[in-house]
């Protein structure tokens, strides 16, 4: 057993309890349901983030390894065409077995065979990657968990709450501009002890001078917004944008609530008068692309927010439920402008991990920043997160940028 196999090992245990954890608080009714196609039933988060280690490390790594359930394979496949057929993401809620406490004794299942392999003899350089791997899949799982339960507890006529304690009120903010002069700089990973495939190589990218502004968009700048019929002006939306609003009839954020001309906001804290200093979020692209044009001003680059986060200070973040400082760090994940496209000399991960990343490179909108509910450990300035452009149910919000002359 090896330094790195050690340091693995309760890497793995820690990872592993983080992510039951999150459901602790959940009835066993809540872990079945999908109310939307893009949000998936707690219970096969637990199962899925199971079956990447069974299916990429125990079954071809461990020779005595027996699966603990063969309908597994297909149930708990996420996308993986090339390890064969999958349960359609839409359809992961349809399902009423297995139930929850057969799900988490596949959970036991696999946590001791990946204890048994860890704490076996050596394991080669790629084997230990390929865990190392595994475990930051869970841990973006434990972001995703908590987006799903918060849509999922949002969707109850009943009042229902994740957390008891509400946050205290935002302190108010101080905007300022951070300046960048033209240049070449570099962007990518630098040399973390882990980066996905989709943050490599390290490359040259030159930029114009620009700014962007150190303080988080508000709930009291989005407000202005909405009384200014921002989402009646077809002038600061892109063709497809102005349809999406049309279409579904949005006239606000995700979770915001005008209840006897009152502004509200669901948390995870339950339903909660608006606070116009926390930061905006649950924020689709086309709805910051329209807020940016409306304030005469622009979303980033990935390459921008980049360096701007490489360079600032910004305050340290809290521990909370929701977003609560403006200017503090890892609040919101903030679009940026860019697509989400390869890096130069971009090589995808070997082996069944090739299609982890490459094959969402198409017509999508990169993130950065990381969010309030990004497991400790797991983000890092280089980190491109994506979605679709109409998707708002993950921690989004806003950064504003613009050129200078």
């Amino acid at each position: 057993m090896t330094a790195k196999q050690v340091a693995l090992s309760q890497l793995f245990k820690t990872v592993r309890t983080a992510t039951v954890n999150i459901c602790n608080g959940l009835a066993n009714e809540d872990f079945g349901i999908q109310p939307a196609p893009e949000v998936s039933p707690p219970k096969w988060h637990l199962g899925h983030t199971s079956w990447l280690f069974e299916e990429a490390i125990l079954a071809p790594f461990k020779t005595d390894y027996k699966p603990f359930n063969p309908h597994y394979q297909t149930l708990f496949n996420s996308y993986y065409k090339a390890v064969g057929p999958h349960t359609l993401q839409s359809k992961r809620g349809d399902l009423s077995r297995p139930t929850v406490d057969e799900v988490m004794q596949y959970r036991a299942h696999i946590d001791a065979a990946m204890h048994a392999l860890l704490t076996s003899s050596a394991l080669s350089d790629n084997t230990c990657a390929l865990i190392e791997t595994a475990i930051h899949h869970e841990q973006q799982h434990q972001e995703l968990l908590y987006m799903d339960i918060k849509y999922i507890l949002a969707s109850n006529a009943i009042p229902t709450t994740y957390q008891a304690s509400a946050p205290t009120s935002a302190p108010t903010i101080q905007t300022s501009w951070a300046h960048f002069e033209e240049g070449l700089v570099d962007i990518g990973d630098t040399g973390h002890a882990f980066a996905y495939d989709n943050e490599r190589p390290t490359h040259k990218h030159y930029l114009y001078p620009f700014a962007i502004n150190q303080a988080l968009v508000t709930n009291g700048d989005f407000l202005a917004f909405i009384e200014n019929q921002g989402y009646q002006q077809a002038q600061y939306w892109l063709s497809q944008g102005w349809d999406w609003v049309t279409k579904h009839h949005i006239q606000q954020p995700l979770y915001w609530r005008l209840i006897d001309d009152q502004w509200y906001e669901y948390t995870l804290y339950g339903l909660l008068p608006l606070d116009l200093n926390q930061p905006l979020v649950h924020i689709s692209y086309f709805e910051a692309d329209a807020f940016a044009k409306w304030k005469g001003l622009r979303l980033p680059t990935e390459q921008e927010l980049e360096v701007f986060l490489n360079r600032t200070q910004l305050e340290a973040g809290s521990d909370s439920y929701h977003p609560n400082h403006a200017q503090a760090a890892e609040q919101v994940w903030c679009w940026t402008a860019s697509q989400y496209m390869p890096y130069p000399r971009y090589k995808a991960f070997d082996g069944l991990l090739k299609e982890y990343n490459g094959k969402f490179m198409c017509n999508q909108f990169v993130l950065r920043g990381g969010c309030i509910v990004t497991p400790q450990g797991h983000y890092r300035h280089s980190y491109r997160n994506f979605y679709l452009p109409e998707q708002r149910w993950m921690f989004s919000g806003i950064r504003l940028a613009k050129d200078i002359t």
